[in-house]
């Protein structure tokens, strides 16, 4: 044999021998690995137990008016242990100890020897005992409790060698309770979003980060980061700050509450809204549990929840007559006694002041909210036959309810408003008949939530101009404003000026003489509208037939200058009345009395007019201002004073006929009142605290948005100048 062919031999063997079963063994390998075994190992690959994963961001807060917190996450830990992440020598060195402070401190079901046994059970693997490595020791555990166990012997030796494991949850606390509790709402994995937290859940929630992790245990999903830092760090959510005032918010629903107990309806709703910008200041939902024990804010009714508004609807007749020009105040309608007949289906008042009334003045008939006198004027004057001229008959008053946008939905910020009903003239879809617009006058057969009744009637409180009801004011990022959210006018003028004044008008004197005169109080004026809804009926000529009653009360107080437009809507009383003026009136009244009471704003200075005369000399009377500032003005006129004060800001005052300069101390933590003070040195004391200061007119400042007292935490506060 020559040396050629023993090569060649020994490449046959290494080929045969050696490198095709070797080829072989590769390609069964790979077959079983992809094809027979593919779907275990993919699986395997889903569960890996080192990748990335995201990390929640932090989520943004709620904020109140004045700054109070609405809502806000707390940071909290569910607590696991894995017995094998220590040496053997560490973990029974510590058992002893360990077993006594966690029996004591963290689990009490057990004694420290049964916890003592418990730890060594875990340990122990004999028997083929899987090993256990994220045994839970205790939920929900707060960030200073979570501390003190990190300090227990072992525990204090670290995730990966004492082996506690804390994986960081959040919750979402509302330091207020159930105040507001519908609208904040609420952001859940097994529910739909509510409230604002859903509608501004993209700001509230931030953007989430990677971080690699482990998986502690392959028959678990239990994940920890595998150092501090992430990849990619999570975004903090945005803080929204809202246009609730909490005292109002309280105000409201204390005074709702207390009137659901009273007449124990189904349900019922207030609102309060500031006049000039459309913000609101409180919404209280109330309704009746399942088991009829109590009364919770369990759904938005103020905006989701679309009824027959009833005689509140009748401002929106008036106002369409008075525009159209068909009828003057001063003007006659007969009302029958409160009784009449239109196309055999009969109407009666529901108010005792008809029933020995014929001929009145349309004033009086809205004032005692006569069904028949507002039903007789519309039928006279729109209740035509269709003959296909738009600007005539039902068309023209539909026209003019879309004038007042009482068509549309208002928009608010959150998510379920219900759209308003609205028929179209002579539409067979629709069910139009020859009583339709006679009811409709009355505030039947169309549809609106309370919120879209109240936005009408806070547009006739700020002389016709319709504001949009906004519940958000701005956006904050780590105390700095970012978007600011400004009153919208949806409308600039409703009505003519002088269908508003006489829509006033008439408003008021519901509460001077009409169906809401018991409510008068004589600490202030305000103007409103009854109302009194027949719900669940069915009509015939052969009489009608109630499921129940809603009855509310729409207006605005002071009379005179409107600050709150408020609605209360009190559906199904069963108890104490089904009237407007005697179920949702005492409920306005008492959030308008509180209101009143309880906001400096709304009252006179008892200081307005002129200072009196004192020794023929006029004192300057109540100053704020810079101490420097204040002795230079009084030495360059000459006037004497007393004091020596040490404050940088001072307050000067008189008593009889001498000026004092007295120390004015304000906190540094706290929001101060600089009411008084020129704008210079207002500026100066707020923005010191870490506030930023808009400002509306000139002069002085004569009142502040945030109210003294107030944590300060980078907040915009408004100054008005005067």
């Amino acid at each position: 044999m020559d040396i050629k062919n023993e090569v060649l031999y020994r490449v046959y063997f290494l080929l045969f021998g050696l490198l095709l079963p070797a080829a072989g063994f590769l390609l069964y390998s790979t077959v079983n690995i992809a094809i027979l075994e593919g779907e275990h190992w993919r699986e395997q690959g889903r569960q890996n137990y080192v990748k990335p994963r995201a990390v929640p961001a932090e989520r943004g807060n709620i904020y109140a008016l004045d700054g109070s917190l609405l809502a806000t996450s707390v940071p909290y830990f569910d607590l696991y242990f894995d017995p094998f992440a220590s040496s053997e020598a560490d973990y029974y060195a510590n058992v002893d100890t360990l077993s006594y402070l966690l029996a004591t401190y963290v689990d009490n079901t057990y004694t420290p020897g049964g916890f003592r046994d418990y730890l060594i059970q875990l340990r122990d693997t004999s028997n083929n005992r899987r090993m256990n490595r994220n045994v839970p020791l205790k939920k929900s555990v707060s960030f200073s409790e979570k501390s003190r166990i990190q300090s227990f012997p072992l525990f204090n030796k670290g995730q990966f060698r004492g082996g506690l494991i804390a994986k960081k949850l959040s919750g979402r606390k509302r330091p207020f309770g159930l105040l507001a509790r519908r609208t904040i709402g609420y952001v859940r994995e097994d529910k739909q979003p509510v409230g604002l937290e859903g509608r501004f859940d993209s700001i509230l929630g931030g953007q989430e980060g990677t971080q690699m992790m482990i998986k502690v245990d392959p028959q678990s999903d239990l994940w920890l980061p595998l150092n501090d830092l992430s990849e990619v760090e999570p975004r903090s959510g945005d803080d929204i700050v809202t246009t609730i005032d909490v005292n109002l918010q309280d105000i409201a629903e204390e005074a709702l509450l207390a009137g659901m107990r009273r007449h124990q309806p189904d349900w019922g709703t207030a609102i309060v809204m500031d006049v000039e910008t459309g913000a609101i200041r409180a919404i209280a939902n109330l309704g009746r549990d399942d088991a009829g024990e109590g009364y919770y804010e369990m759904y938005n009714y103020a905006i989701a929840m679309a009824t027959e508004p009833g005689s509140t609807f009748k401002l929106a007749t008036m106002m369409a007559l008075l525009e159209d020009g068909h009828v003057k105040l001063t003007d006659s309608v007969d009302i029958e006694k409160g009784k009449t007949i239109f196309y055999e289906i009969e109407m009666e008042d529901a108010s005792s002041y008809s029933f020995k009334l014929d001929s009145i003045t349309v004033q009086r008939a809205f004032e005692i909210s006569s069904n028949v006198g507002m039903a007789k004027l519309v039928d006279r004057f729109y209740n035509l036959p269709d003959n296909g001229n738009k600007n005539k008959g039902a068309y023209q008053y539909l026209q003019r309810i879309r004038d007042f946008n009482l068509d549309l939905p208002t928009n608010i910020e959150l998510e379920g408003e219900a759209n308003p009903y609205l028929k179209n003239a002579y539409s067979e879809e629709d069910q139009w008949s020859l009583v339709t617009l006679p009811w409709m006058a009355t505030g039947y057969e169309v549809r609106l939530t309370p919120l879209q009744t109240l936005t009408f009637y806070n547009a006739v409180a700020n002389n016709g101009r319709m504001m949009k009801p906004y519940l958000v004011s701005r956006v904050e990022r780590n105390g700095e404003t970012v978007d600011i959210m400004k009153p919208t006018v949806v409308k600039k003028a409703i009505a003519s000026k002088s269908t508003i004044e006489k829509a006033r008008l008439l408003l008021e004197g519901v509460v001077e003489r009409g169906t809401a005169s018991k409510l008068r109080t004589n600490q202030y004026r305000f103007a409103g509208k009854t109302g009194t809804a027949q719900v669940n009926y069915s009509r015939s000529s052969r009489g009608t037939r109630v499921g129940g009653y809603q009855a509310s009360f729409a207006g605005y107080f002071p009379a005179d200058k409107p600050k709150y437009s408020c609605i209360v809507v009190v559906y199904k009383p069963r108890e104490g009345g089904i009237y407007g003026g005697d179920v949702a009136g005492p409920i306005f009244r008492e959030i308008a009395d509180k209101c009143f009471n309880s906001m400096i704003d709304l009252h006179d200075p008892l200081n307005d007019g002129p200072r009196p005369v004192l020794y023929e000399r006029n004192l300057p009377g109540f100053e704020l201002g810079e101490e420097k500032d204040m002795r230079m003005v009084l030495d360059y006129l000459d006037i004497p004073y007393y004091g020596n004060p040490e404050t940088p800001m001072v307050v000067m005052s008189a008593s009889s006929d001498s000026l004092f300069i007295q120390n004015r101390t304000m906190s540094e933590s706290k929001v101060p009142s600089v009411v008084g003070m020129g704008l210079r040195d207002a500026v100066f004391v707020l923005e010191n605290r870490g506030l930023k200061v808009i400002t509306e007119g000139a002069g002085r400042v004569v009142r502040q948005s945030i109210r003294p007292g107030t944590s300060t935490r980078g907040q915009t506060i408004k100054l008005t100048l005067g």
